[in-house]
């Protein structure tokens, strides 16, 4: 399997997988923490006023679960930021039985929490896929996932045996070759809102 980690190559695909990052992000399952709050979840938004208001999603941090509340659905952050100045959202497989977003199932993790070196309300995107090498040795188990538009990826479901439930496992697993994090090209604004 061969897949495009450059961006300057296949411009359309990026720009599909910027799309499927942004659909992605924002399909989660019903929860209570934010929605008590008064925010809506994200995939529950719908008519008129849906891409105008803010809303909320779980994702990991940590190992730990914790309400997002983004700034308004569909729409990517419209201003310009140098990249060092971005943390990365990273898209993978389901970690546990319950999914953090549907169609296709996937969840999301984030490097920090508010007061955390290295928190950031700006986000980039990024899937995390097996890599060719995690694949063929055993390491990355792949949940097989069909993103609209964009084909069926190996999303990382686990390496080693370990979930990927923190920024440091995923970006340990990269360095160590067995998964990929495709740049979707998608960069959104989201804050911790609780656990």
């Amino acid at each position: 399997m061969s897949i495009n980690l450059n961006p300057r190559r296949g411009t359309a695909r990026v720009r599909v997988a910027a799309l499927a990052f942004a659909v992605l992000t924002l399909l989660v399952p019903a929860a209570s923490v934010a929605q008590a709050s008064g925010l809506a979840n994200c995939r529950d938004l719908t008519g008129p006023s849906a891409d105008i208001r803010g809303c909320y999603e779980t994702v990991w941090v940590n190992d730990t679960q914790v309400h997002m509340t983004f700034w308004a659905r569909n729409t990517p952050f419209p201003g310009a930021v140098p990249a060092d100045k971005m943390e990365a959202l990273y898209v993978l497989a389901p970690q546990t039985d319950t999914p953090q977003g549907i169609w296709p199932l996937h969840d999301h993790v984030v490097g920090a929490l508010p007061g955390q070196t290295g928190f950031s309300v700006i986000l980039h995107g990024y899937f995390v896929m097996c890599s060719a090498a995690g694949l063929t040795s055993g390491d990355c188990v792949p949940t097989m996932t069909p993103i609209p538009g964009f084909g069926t990826v190996p999303f990382a479901k686990s390496v080693d045996g370990d979930a990927l439930t923190s920024s440091a496992a995923i970006e340990s697993a990269a360095q160590a070759g067995f998964v990929d994090l495709f740049d979707t090209g998608g960069v959104v604004i989201g804050a911790v809102t609780g656990r």
